[in-house]
């Protein structure tokens, strides 16, 4: 029955739910007073009185403790756009106008569209995954790390968020260092540099990044604002841009290379021309693809939404495409206005067909023939990075659109990557990071990670080179792609009834491409730092398992291990059974096994990691009173067996007495052929004063474990075999300690210590199928038992004890067990003697 979550006591009317318990104060108070019909949900829930609520999602999806005030955040209402505007702020950025032009110079039109088109093919099946996984469920703070995690679990959704986390902060650099790259232009056409170009890329970067960080400490509400008027900016200076391509270059323009739209210069662009170090396809692509990664701004602020399920993938998939469509159109058109090569100096111009002028520029009455053979020119697409601004109508438009695409971008970059950091700090998988979790204010905004996000921006800030950061981002950002379409991926391919994406327009074998080309692009790229970055999320991943930490998320990872284990459990009844695979597969009478940890010792050494062991409990009494104490001291002994590191099932049973539990337990234990093949308990200590019918219970449960006794004499022969483990000072040392639950307290077992090099005697006196010289093998194999000598004694003749000796030497190499002292027993058959 479903409970209505409330902080307050609920309104009730002659013992029913009232009309007010459903609908809000308000709207309840709006019926009172007003004469309805019988069915009015006024009075009746449906058409008749009921005790019980209606279904609502609230019900489900309100995860507030009792009393708990609810989260402040700022209304997404006035920024209806913000997650499309800030995703497409965040894709415009320094690239755009400062790398594109260049990247156009050197691949052609032709590949400059491929190299965008295999971006945005990444991007978008990247996005239609990020709208699936945020689409499916409730999405909290924490964007790329919370959807990552709680798809695929704390392990590899730990690693990506840390490493996603740092390329956000590195990205604040590159568009940092991209604003402070225009800025030192505009100082070094008016001579007016500070020290010289590198430091002043770097004063102006930490000054630039320092008012950034101010701004995002100011809340989302300040943030939001400057991101609408960057917008704004971005968009004005893209229409100057436009207008400037079709007004008639002026004779500076010309010299500079332009030359408004031209049949032959598209021509000429359109083929590659590589120059310098970077001049490779991939070179560029490693380049041109941070432009392309901020489709997850708006999912990296999923707790500031008001309904990121629906914002996520309207907003990501809108502004990818209208973005592309910009990168697409910037790359034509400015490849059919400008040359590649020009010098900016009036005094080249030439008549047309001039003798000894080369190049395209001689058709239009310019010669840069000398400053292209001698490398030396200062302008045109290969050689002038603010090609966008002489093409515009007006220039410094231009240069306001520059600062509001690296000034947005590095402060989406700023508000993110301390968010990510944040969720998973507060998570607690690593050690050492939890300081910078804590939040501030009603929004609780983490102002120790906007410091340590601004520390990292400040030391690849002092690097001053857009080309050389921009690789190291690439590598991060397709790594974390990877692993979110991975995600989307695996929660497809693993048949949960729990995946049920709201958004349909995905595909799990494109969301498997996705993540295969990531990869494969992120080695094509630079193949060391792919290797670094798969490293890290290595080790980050190795850490977590090591770590086991204690959260559950119902993440596809625990589906996929449900399928696994019904999958093999259900292909192994097709696999017959063999001599060659046998294991001894354990039931133990433990009753509650906290009370017997010596013998829940002892069998898990031997069945650690190679065989079944199932931990037994008989609840003698009132069905009634039992159910309840059955159901709590499951889950009491399954987590003292995990903390106890004991590999092991356990299960109870109601019933009478406990011969009937037991046999309930023989016949019922186990999964196909995954069955108990031996029946192991302690030894009835107390036999001599025990009453008779518990003595009975005792010795039928032994003998309905080794021969026939069910109902009927034949119906059923379990052929178990029977393991009694006895100790001197008894299998529960001291009960009152060993009751309890905590596996700390419990006071340490002969089987949990090193057994050094003691002896294991083993009384092989009849032919059980080798069960008595199995275990102490399997024994001998545990790393604490490993130094124990073993010695096998038989029976035999005094007169034949050197034939019969060698006899069963033979017959144990043949077992390959490794024992070879043997000891002949030959008055095994003699009654003993009063002082034995």
């Amino acid at each position: 029955m479903a409970e209505l979550p409330c902080a307050e006591p609920l309104p009730r009317c002659s013992g029913r739910f009232t009309i007010s318990t459903l609908l809000g104060a308000e709207e309840a108070a709006g019926c009172e007073g007003t004469q309805l019909s019988g069915s009015s949900l006024c009075t009746r829930t449906f058409g008749y009185n009921t005790v019980d609520v209606v279904p609502a999602y609230e019900h489900y999806a309100n995860s507030r403790g009792v009393g708990e005030a609810g989260r402040g955040r700022p209304s997404l209402a006035d920024l209806h756009s913000i997650l499309k505007i800030r995703c497409m702020l965040n894709i415009w950025g320094v690239i755009l106008y400062l790398r594109l032009p260049w990247i156009t110079a050197q691949a052609g039109i032709a590949l400059t569209w491929l190299i965008i088109l295999m971006s945005v093919t990444v991007t978008t099946i990247t996005g239609l995954s990020i709208s699936a996984i945020s689409t499916n469920g409730k999405v909290k703070s924490g964007g790329t790390y919370f959807l990552i995690s709680r798809s695929l679990g704390p392990e590899l959704g730990g690693s990506i968020g840390l490493i996603f986390a740092f390329a956000n902060a590195v990205a604040v650099a590159m568009h940092t260092v991209g604003f402070a790259e225009t800025v030192r232009d505009l100082l070094q056409e008016h001579n007016s540099l500070i020290v010289d170009p590198t430091n002043d890329i770097r004063i102006i970067g930490v000054l630039t990044v320092t008012v950034l960080l101010g701004i995002s400490l100011a809340g989302m509400e300040w943030e939001a604002k400057a991101q609408i008027l960057f917008f704004l900016v971005i968009l004005v200076s893209f229409i100057n841009y436009l207008v400037g391509t079709v007004i008639p270059a002026s004779a500076e323009k010309q010299a500079k290379g332009f030359f408004s739209y031209r049949a032959d210069i598209f021509a000429q662009n359109f083929v590659p021309d590589w120059r310098g170090p970077e001049g490779s396809f991939f070179g560029l692509f490693s380049i041109f693809f941070p432009s392309a990664t901020g489709i997850l701004a708006g999912a990296n602020i999923s707790g500031d939404l008001k309904d990121p399920a629906l914002a996520i993938p309207k907003g990501t998939l809108m502004a990818i495409f209208w973005t592309t469509v910009s990168y697409l159109v910037l790359s034509a058109t400015i490849g059919a206005c400008v040359l590649r090569d020009a010098s900016g100096s009036l005094n080249d111009s030439v008549a047309v067909g001039s003798p000894g002028c080369e190049g395209l520029g001689c058709s239009y009455g310019w010669n840069f023939t000398d400053c292209a053979q001698r490398q030396s020119c200062r302008y045109g697409l290969s050689n002038y990075y603010q090609s966008m601004s002489m093409v515009s109508g007006f220039g410094p438009l231009i240069t306001a659109g520059i600062f509001g695409a690296t000034l947005s971008s590095a402060l989406a970059c700023l508000v993110s990557a301390p968010k990510v950091f944040q969720c998973l700090c507060k998570d607690q998988l690593y050690p050492l990071i939890g300081f910078f979790g804590k939040g501030y204010g009603k929004n609780s905004e983490p102002i120790r990670g906007y410091m340590l996000t601004y520390a990292i921006a400040i030391g690849f800030i002092l690097i001053a080179e857009l080309n050389a950061i921009a690789p190291i981002i690439s590598n991060f950002f397709l790594c974390s792609y990877a692993l979110i379409n991975f995600s989307c991926f695996h929660a497809s391919i693993t048949n949960s009834p729990g995946w049920r994406p709201s958004f349909r327009y995905y595909s799990k074998w494109a969301a498997l491409f996705g993540a295969t080309i990531s990869v494969v692009i992120m080695f094509l790229l630079t193949w060391w730092a792919a290797l670094i970055a798969l490293g890290i999320v290595i080790f980050l991943l190795g850490y977590v398992l090591y770590k086991k930490p204690d959260v559950n998320w119902g993440s596809s990872m625990q589906a996929s291990s449900y399928n696994l284990a019904l999958s093999y459990s259900v292909g192994l009844s097709e696999v017959d059974e063999h001599i060659k695979n046998y294991r001894p597969q354990c039931l133990v009478l433990t009753g509650p096994p906290n009370f017997r940890p010596a013998l829940v010792d002892f069998v898990g050494t031997f069945t650690k990691n190679l065989s079944l062991m199932i931990c037994g409990n008989v609840l003698i009494g009132p069905r009634k009173q039992k159910v309840p104490e059955a159901r709590q001291a499951s889950d009491g002994h399954t987590r003292w067996l995990l903390k106890r590191k004991i590999k092991a099932f356990y299960t109870n049973v109601l019933a009478e007495d406990l011969r009937s539990g037991v046999q309930m337990l023989l016949q019922a234990a186990g999964l196909g052929k995954m069955r108990p093949n031996i029946v192991a308990l302690g030894y009835k200590r107390d036999w001599q004063a025990a009453a008779p019918q518990s003595l009975e219970d005792y010795v039928g449960i032994l003998q309905y474990a080794l021969h026939r006794h069910l109902v009927a004499p034949d119906a059923f022969d379990f052929k178990h075999g029977v393991c009694l483990l006895r100790l001197r000072e008894g299998l529960n040392v001291s009960r009152v300690p060993q009751a309890h639950t905590d596996p700390e307290q419990q006071a340490s077992t002969i089987f949990q210590s090193q057994q050094g090099k003691k002896t294991i005697d083993i009384y092989w006196l009849f032919d059980d199928g080798g069960l008595t010289l199995l275990i102490p093998y399997l024994l001998g194999r545990k790393k604490r038992w490993g130094k124990c000598k073993v010695r096998v004694f038989v029976g035999g003749q005094i007169n034949r004890m050197d034939e019969e000796r060698k006899a069963i030497v033979s017959l144990l190499s043949k077992f390959r067990l490794g024992f070879h002292e043997v000891h002949i027993l030959p008055d095994i058959n003699q009654q003993p003697r009063p002082e034995q």
